[in-house]
């Protein structure tokens, strides 16, 4: 089942990557007692998430913040070790949290994986963007088609905020 606007995001794990290494960081972890905006995109360093959809969330953090926003954090169901480089690569200054959901965990138990397996990528998260205060969802934007950024960019939760 699709998780929507009311619902309490359910316990899963995420990895991070820290100055020590690899670590497990839970939802609570994450959410709890936070006001967090979430990105979710199939894929780290693939066209439309590096060049379309990850820029929006850069270039909106600040003014999200400044709207009461604690956490911007993006998702993808990539390692650990690829989603420090996407971060190196796209926001060194660390505007973001990079939360790396590699088994699809967190995309499963959320119901907004993606079968990409067609195109020979396997299990994916879905694109979407939420707002999530104190762990439960708040705003929900999912696209329809995973190659575009429409609904689920930084303007769009921006403008709901």
């Amino acid at each position: 089942m699709t998780i929507k606007i009311g619902d309490r995001l359910p316990l899963t794990k995420f990895r991070v990557m820290t100055e020590e290494g690899p670590q497990v960081r839970t939802t609570d972890d994450i959410f709890k007692g936070k006001k967090v905006a979430l990105f979710a995109v199939p894929g780290a360093f693939t066209n439309t998430c590096h060049k379309m959809h990850l820029p929006s969330i850069t270039i909106n953090a600040e003014n999200m913040k400044a709207k009461g926003v604690d956490t911007i954090a993006v998702t993808s169901v990539n390692d650990v070790f690829v989603m420090k480089a996407w971060q190196r690569d796209t926001d060194p200054s660390t505007k973001t949290v990079f939360l790396a959901d590699g088994n699809a965990e967190f995309a499963k138990a959320i119901g907004l994986d993606l079968d990409a397996s067609a195109n020979g990528l396997g299990v994916r998260s879905r694109r979407y963007s939420m707002l999530v205060d104190d762990g439960v969802v708040k705003k929900l934007n999912i696209e329809e088609n995973p190659g575009t950024v429409e609904k689920s960019g930084g303007d769009t939760l921006l403008s709901q905020l």
